[in-house]
């Protein structure tokens, strides 16, 4: 059967159908073994007379055709097909063909881990070239924040690319492992709750090292710059697009592609950036009346710092309300805590300081039950926040042994809480504490 299959590349390829039965129920037989046999790969069914003549360019455009109904190629497919078509010319295909499988490899777990899929990887690669090569300056060196789409940048812009198929597929590599690599970093997977677009500059900073040198330590510093940086995103209503965002990132690239420029100079632009763009009061007001989720993740992590307490979110878990959000005790719990009625309740049920991070076996558990029950060391055959590893949990549940005669989580908890988190996150901004 495989002397019926031209390869385009390694994802991509031809049924000859010249060489199949030319009857129509053995020509459909053969081709239902091809693709219980190769389930993860795309066919062009084809002349291969005619396609040995033939460029990748002009397969694609055949397959196009054919398949004018069906799922289209993606960016990936062409350019993968670029590089095995140039890597067969130079008779390197079975040397790129183990780079591209274990690239495939890293790239299915990252996608597991929801970290990045090919397409993202390869954009990140644009990003990286973009700026090493300086093609990110106009004539009149302004910054051009419009970058080409991957097909038009790897095949007509960057030629390089395509035709140095080994080099470019170790480069990818390299970078799928690195992101492998820091993903267990506890920073790492804070910033990875934001806007996802950070992962195009922090790819080329981590560009700079090699697999083996990669440490939190020697990354953090920047890693926490973007962290400063997104998590003023996600509370001001302008996005990434604004140039306080995205013209300042492709501007810094330059800088963070360079392996003479310090941590330090990179993080005190961020510093001087913060500082121009922002005002430090208007920020906290806006922490205090945020009722979103994403900033749950840092006061976590930062609280966490503050107290010496070991800080991972790869277990399962819950955004978990201290005060219930909804149950059948809810009228009495919200009696409990001073609130008189339901817009009174909705103003400070979902404040920062009303929200932690739980496991999800203890969230469960618990379900909607008093603040007495969550933090208890008492409870019979369940689980509470005594069994925790979130640090602001095992400090509630501290605070709680500390005073018994403290039943009840109140307004007042939560507006204590909610100001002490939005103290820290934007001494945590600023301040880079």
């Amino acid at each position: 059967m495989l002397n019926k299959i031209i390869k385009l590349s390694e994802d991509l390829l031809i049924i000859d159908i010249k060489k199949l039965e030319r009857n129509f129920y053995g020509l459909n037989s053969d081709i239902n073994k091809m693709i219980k046999k190769y389930p993860d790969k795309v066919f062009v069914i084809i002349d291969s007379e005619r396609f040995r003549e033939w460029e990748v360019e002009q397969a694609i455009n055949m397959f196009n055709s054919l398949n004018a109904d069906g799922l289209p190629l993606c960016d990936s497919d062409i350019i993968s097909a670029q590089l095995y078509s140039a890597a067969k010319k130079q008779n390197k295909d079975e040397e790129y063909n183990k780079l591209w499988n274990e690239l495939k490899i890293k790239i299915n777990d990252l996608e597991s881990k929801k970290i990045l899929n090919i397409d993202s990887l390869l954009m990140q690669q644009m990003y990286y070239e973009r700026a090493y090569k300086k093609e990110i300056l106009t004539d009149s060196k302004t910054i051009n924040v419009t970058p080409p789409g991957l097909r038009r940048y790897f095949i007509d812009i960057n030629r390089d690319f395509a035709n140095n198929p080994i080099e470019s597929c170790t480069r990818m590599l390299k970078l799928a492992k690195m992101w492998l690599k820091i993903i267990e970093y506890p920073i790492v997977q804070v910033l990875f709750k934001f806007n996802e677009n950070f992962k195009l500059f922090l790819a080329a900073y981590l560009l700079r090292f090699e697999i083996e040198e990669l440490s939190e330590e020697k990354i953090y510093k920047v890693v926490k710059c973007f962290l400063r940086l997104f998590s003023i995103m996600e509370l001001v209503d302008t996005g990434y697009s604004s140039s306080k965002f995205k013209t300042f990132l492709f501007k810094e690239q330059l800088k963070l592609i360079d392996s003479n420029v310090t941590e330090e100079e990179i993080e005190n632009d961020f510093d001087e950036h913060i500082f121009k763009e922002w005002d430090k009061d208007e920020l906290k007001k806006d922490i205090i009346e945020y009722e979103k989720n994403i900033l749950i993740y840092l006061n976590e992590y930062l609280f966490a710092k503050e107290a010496q307490i070991k800080f991972d979110i790869d277990t399962k878990y819950d955004i978990e309300h201290i005060m219930p959000n909804s149950g059948n005790n809810l009228q009495i719990i919200r009696t409990d805590a001073g609130i008189s009625d339901k817009n009174e309740f909705d103003k400070f049920v979902n404040k920062l300081g009303n929200k932690i991070l739980l496991e999800y076996r203890i969230n469960r558990s618990i379900g909607n039950e008093w603040f007495r029950t969550k933090v208890s060391t008492k409870i019979t055959d369940k689980t509470g926040y005594k069994d925790s590893e979130f640090p602001i949990a095992q400090a509630l549940v501290v605070k709680y042994q500390e005073n018994y005669e403290k039943k009840y989580w109140t307004k007042d908890d939560i507006k204590i809480a909610t100001e002490k988190a939005a103290e820290r996150i934007v001494n945590f901004i600023f301040y880079n504490k």
